[in-house]
């Protein structure tokens, strides 16, 4: 799905000046590295990245040659295995004679809205109660899009029981669970498009909790000391880190390897395999104007690394609320915010890409409150399928 490009080059002059300067400055650095054979990696978290089809969109960029290795967390990688998004009915869990206390709140239970043939191909893998599944249907509810698998009858508890032949296969192999899920992936999910194009899409440690059974097995499949040097190997070999929407990146981009910070001396000095922040560019996709403030406060008068070399709270010396992330971020010297929406950015940053580097994308991601958006969000629930079980084996 290729939506048109005026109304996104339009959005984009809609934003304030401050933001439409970063978005080319970011533009002009990725293109810059593409086209002398320069990396990019992408850190993304969860939610927002696949309701805004940002992760479908790195799919793309990724088949483009684009985006060369991929963190996420292991709730993507779930949602993913079920299609990234899905059409759900909601009802009452109560009137199906569900126990209350093992119900979310407001006592919904869910069925995903599936086609004969994918009813079908879920009674060939596991014990299908299509009786149920047609009393959910039957009730009264509502029926939304939302992240795919998850709490709905049956592609969560698929995706569940999936989870656990695939840790057996990915354990006999030596291999990250990531990296046997995408082999059965469809195309247009990041796990489907790095396992097609060899290129890392692998679960950070601080995201490893999350999506159930495939949080645990993501977790079980390799050891936390080689996913966090699988990890280290992937951003140390980047020339440019974009994090997308994601919490908790100091842990991630510095990490137990990574020299620039100091997280990394003892490794160094012990004779591990390290990799150093320095003279990277690192790109931050993020709501929160206070990452603007305190790189400002960095780039003017240099307060963060002031801070820290002085073991003085970084709070109390910029009075604004200060994550983690922020520091790690601010005192790089090539980092570069960019405050806004990503189901805004993102489209941005492909449609301007395909002019400056001469490409053209099968799929660009649209903000999902508007009507475009919707059409996308549809388009991802009817075309982006579920892991093929039969593809794994």
């Amino acid at each position: 799905m290729s939506l048109p490009r005026e109304p996104i080059e339009n959005i984009f002059k809609s934003l304030p000046l401050q933001t439409q300067n970063t978005i080319t400055t970011c533009v002009q650095a990725m293109t810059d590295l593409k086209q002398k054979g320069g990396k990019i990696v992408v850190v993304t978290g969860s939610g927002p990245n696949l309701h805004e089809g940002v992760t479908t969109l790195i799919a793309e960029l990724i088949n483009k040659g684009i985006i060369d290795g991929v963190t996420t967390s292991s709730a993507v990688i779930a949602h993913e295995m079920a299609g990234t998004l899905d059409e759900v009915h909601r009802v009452d869990g109560r009137k199906l004679d569900i126990a209350a206390e093992v119900l979310p709140r407001g006592d919904i239970f869910e069925a995903t809205v599936m086609t004969e043939e994918q009813k079908r191909q879920v009674a060939s893998e596991m014990l299908f109660d299509e009786t149920l599944y047609e009393n959910i249907l039957a009730l009264p509810g509502s029926r939304i899009i939302k992240a795919a698998g998850n709490m709905a009858y049956p592609m969560g508890l698929r995706t569940e029981n999936l989870a656990k032949e695939i840790l057996f296969i990915a354990k006999s192999k030596g291999q990250p669970f990531e990296s046997i899920a995408g082999k059965g992936a469809d195309p247009r999910t990041m796990l489907g498009a790095g396992a097609r194009n060899n290129v890392p899409v692998l679960v950070t440690i601080p995201q490893l909790v999350g999506g159930g059974t495939v949080g645990l097995a993501i977790g079980d499949s390799i050891s936390i000391t080689e996913r966090a040097t699988r990890i280290a190997t992937m951003l140390g070999s980047a020339d440019m880190i974009i994090e997308s929407a994601v919490a908790l990146t100091q842990e991630i981009h510095d990490g137990p390897f990574e020299t620039y910070t100091g997280h990394g001396v003892w490794a160094h000095w012990e004779g591990y395999p390290t990799y150093s922040l320095q003279n990277k560019i690192l790109v931050r996709l993020d709501l929160d104007p206070n990452l603007q403030k305190a790189w400002d406060f960095e780039k003017k008068s240099s307060q963060v690394q002031e801070a820290i070399d002085k073991g003085l709270p970084k709070t109390k010396m910029m009075d604004i609320p200060f994550r983690m992330e922020m520091s790690g971020f601010a005192r790089l010297e090539k980092s570069l915010p960019l405050i806004g929406d990503i189901g805004v950015i993102w489209p941005i940053l492909a449609v301007q890409l395909e002019k400056k580097l001469g490409i053209e994308l099968d799929f660009i991601s649209y903000p999902q409150q508007t009507a475009e958006g919707q059409k996308m969000r549809q388009w991802i629930v009817d075309n982006v399928k579920p892991v093929e079980k039969a593809k794994l084996f």
